[in-house]
């Protein structure tokens, strides 16, 4: 792993690793504004998927992932798993359309930035051919090896 990779990959995943733990541990505060998104799945399932359910799971795939990628461990799935969790989650948590005063509508707009330039990075690391694999390839691509 590089050493800007060493140092951003933390960066990135910690806000991961928090907000996962929190959905795990405090999902039933999260449901309200997640059933904007989810509420659907429900509806389709007969009322056996609950929102609650699905808050927890979203957080413990941020948690897990958010980790791996911290530790460089499987980090460009580990990236793309936290993109894909960041979608819905920025959906529901972010509406920054909705607000009624314009304080709440900036406010919901920068978080709702925010998350857009965390996919970004996740992108980012989605595509970094920096791992055990490229080094790998590079020293036997490397002439006198």
């Amino acid at each position: 792993m590089s050493l800007s990779s060493s140092i951003a990959r933390p960066l990135l995943a910690g806000m991961f690793i928090y907000g996962g733990l929190d959905s795990v541990r405090h999902a039933e505060g999260k449901v309200a504004a997640a059933n904007k998104v989810v509420g659907p799945i429900g509806d389709a399932s007969g009322g056996r998927v609950r929102t609650v359910h699905l808050v927890r799971v979203n957080g413990a795939a941020q948690l897990l992932a958010g980790a791996a990628l911290a530790t460089g461990r499987f980090a460009r799935p580990a990236a793309l798993v936290l993109a894909a969790s960041l979608v819905p989650t920025t959906l529901a948590g972010h509406r920054f359309w909705e607000p009624v005063t314009p304080a709440d509508r900036h406010a919901q707009r920068i978080q709702f930035l925010k998350n857009m330039a965390m996919l970004g990075g996740l992108v980012l690391a989605a595509a970094d051919p920096g791992g055990r694999a490229a080094r790998r390839r590079a020293r036997e691509a490397t002439p006198g090896r």
